[in-house]
């Protein structure tokens, strides 16, 4: 039998997955801070699924030396074939013998991370808060976890995970923490800390972190891990809300999962808002803002616990089925903590992130499709907030079509269906007619719909007519704004009292899609009589620095700069350098030059092809 490289499900993966599941991983690693390498040895419990006996296993890798390798105990032959990219180099294991359907067999791998790693970042003391001691952190999604080990690198295959990891800094990783195993098993000061993940999880969600790490209670089951100087402010920020969340998403979908839900606030270099790592999110500390405004994003990782996490797509072309359904069970979980008005500002401020990605992509590019082909292309290539806004706008739609009554028995049912499998958007739509079948009225609106239009057509989906009682007020001052300088308006500290954060930053996205942009001196007034220059929530200062660039307002070109230095995020990252290229160019390749070795591997190489073109 020829060995299947490519399987048809996810082309994202050079593993032969339809002839072997990984059914249980266990990693041990050694975290060596000092060369910026794990080390250590993976063990994978593979199943085969094929009638025919397999021969050969084909892993994905990407840059990752490997020792030896050991089947059932005894070392075998192996083989690197030849770079395939942006996919790596896969790992062809040959069998002595055939492995008849269902046999599991034990496969061993030697392995430390390389330089190339692109799952990995190293931080030094310096690019801490407390400057005492560096820091390592991985993110995996979506096809960097064959940088760390030799596995099976698709969302369609789930594996239980042991993690044995030995350091000499406090480590967190996305399993359960064996409490009372922590040894000493050398004379250096390194311990073993352990965890466990029982329920299967794909190979995206594999995390680890090691560095000064504390830890603090936010809830009877949470806990905030960070930094011991930020502790407290983290602890303030979380405790409020996190228990909360969890309450009114059990009451929409079922019982959480996972035992704990505990969030790991990183160093500012994270490239995402947070990482719904299982047990712990990971998360940026751009969400500590001190004003609690912030924390829809740990509704939205928490969400993640059931899509996405639970049930997962079985592509990355699929990529909405994760993080569509995640953004609108936020929205759900933020109505039902400040009511239903609160679910559609956050909409509204969802509207015009999508609006500005199919802005950047253009109108009629393959990406701006709800499903995308992704044959042969790098899924970090097609991030954007597409999937996230036009996912939840689709699933909106449906709500609306079949009624929200109808639309939240749907749910529960389609989150148990799917629970621990990984599906397509074809068993979406086939799960969703099958539902209402039952119902004449429903079944005849869904079967009417036009499916290929919302999946496959580019571009902006229809937009909803969304309840404005909380962005009114906004849009009214954005407009005494437009009218200046031709109008007799002039802008007071009173003219933003009782306003949040969140409505402020609907405010600036306003200003931002004036046609004609403010004058320098309009820019400044607004930043001054406001006080958002000295805004610290990261929100409102990012959009205050877009707004001035565009104004070019040429007292935000150090402020950006600096802006730029302290935080990795990609959502403020590559809008600013984005807009400050335009108007200062030599400033922001000076800038990136400076803090390039500070942001995370992804988040460089995506702002490289913005400032210099896509790299060959």
């Amino acid at each position: 039998m020829a060995t299947v490289i490519h399987p048809p499900r996810d082309p994202n993966t050079l593993s032969n997955y339809n002839n072997w599941v990984s059914t249980h991983i266990t990693a041990n690693f050694d975290i060596l801070f000092e060369h910026k390498k794990l080390v250590g040895n993976v063990v994978h419990k593979l199943k085969s699924i094929t009638d025919a006996e397999s021969t050969d296993i084909i892993l994905d890798t990407n840059h990752v030396d490997i020792g030896d390798v050991k089947v059932d105990g005894r070392v075998s032959h192996w083989e690197l074939l030849p770079r395939l990219e942006p996919y790596g180099a896969a790992l062809k294991i040959k069998l002595p013998q055939g492995v008849k359907l269902n046999e599991i067999i034990e496969v061993d791998i030697s392995v430390k991370t390389t330089d190339n790693c692109t799952a990995l970042q190293w931080l030094t003391p310096a690019q801490t808060s407390n400057k005492k001691h560096p820091y390592m952190f991985s993110q995996c999604q979506a096809i960097h976890a064959r940088s760390i080990f030799p596995c099976q690198d698709t969302p369609d295959v789930k594996s239980t995970i042991d993690f044995n990891i030995t350091s000499p800094l406090p480590v967190i990783a996305s399993g359960l923490p064996v409490r009372g195993i922590i040894e000493n098993p050398q004379s250096d000061g390194k311990a073993l800390y352990r965890f466990h993940q029982q329920l299967p999880i794909p190979s995206y969600l594999f995390a680890l972190a090691s560095g000064d790490i504390s830890e603090a209670t936010i809830g009877p089951r949470s806990v905030v891990a960070t930094s011991p100087d930020k502790l407290r402010e983290c602890q303030w920020e979380l405790e409020a809300d996190t228990e909360t969340f969890i309450n009114a998403i059990e009451k929409i979908v079922y019982p959480y999962a996972w035992g704990e839900y505990n969030v790991l606030i990183l160093p500012p270099s994270f490239p995402y808002g947070g990482m719904e790592n299982p047990i712990f999110t990971f998360a940026t500390p751009s969400i500590i803002s001190k004003d609690r405004e912030n924390v829809d994003v740990i509704a939205h990782e928490l969400a993640h616990s059931w899509s996405g996490n639970l049930v997962t797509n079985a592509s990355w072309e699929h990529f909405w089925l994760n993080e569509g359904w995640t953004t609108y069970l936020e929205r759900r979980i933020l109505a039902a903590v400040h009511g239903e008005p609160y679910r559609h500002f956050s909409a509204i401020i969802g509207w015009k992130s999508l609006a500005d990605s199919v802005e950047h992509f253009g109108h009629d590019h393959p990406f701006t499709k709800l499903v995308t082909d992704l044959k042969g292309k790098d899924p970090d290539d097609a991030f954007s907030s597409i999937p996230y806004e036009k996912g939840f706008n689709f699933l909106f739609h449906l709500e609306n079509l079949v009624g929200k009554d109808k639309f939240d028995r749907f749910i529960p049912h389609y989150f148990t269906k799917f629970k621990g499998k990984s599906l397509d958007s074809y068993e979406f739509k086939a799960t969703i007619l099958d539902f209402f079948q039952s119902d004449p009225e429903c079944s005849k609106l869904l079967n009417n719909l036009d499916w290929d239009v919302w999946y496959y057509a580019p571009g902006l989906p229809p937009k909803p007519q969304f309840d404005t009682s909380l962005v009114d007020v906004v849009y009214e001052l954005s407009r005494k704004w437009k009218s200046l300088p031709d109008s007799s308006f002039q802008p007071q500290p009173t003219d933003i009292e009782g306003l949040t954060a969140n409505q402020i930053v609907v405010l600036l996205e306003q200003i931002l899609l004036f046609e004609r942009p403010l004058s320098p001196e309009l820019s400044r007034v607004l930043g001054h009589v406001y006080g958002l220059a000295k805004s610290e929530n990261i929100e409102v200062a990012n959009l205050y620095c877009q707004v001035g660039l565009r104004a070019g307002d040429e007292t935000v070109y150090k402020p950006t700069a600096e802006l730029l230095s302290r935080i990795g995020r990609m959502k403020f990252v590559r809008p600013l350098y984005r807009n400050l290229q335009k108007v200062n160019r030599p400033l922001a390749i000076d800038t990136f030059e400076k803090n390039k070795d500070f942001y995370h591997p992804i988040c460089r190489a995506m702002v490289e092809k913005d400032l210099f073109g896509k790299r060959e």
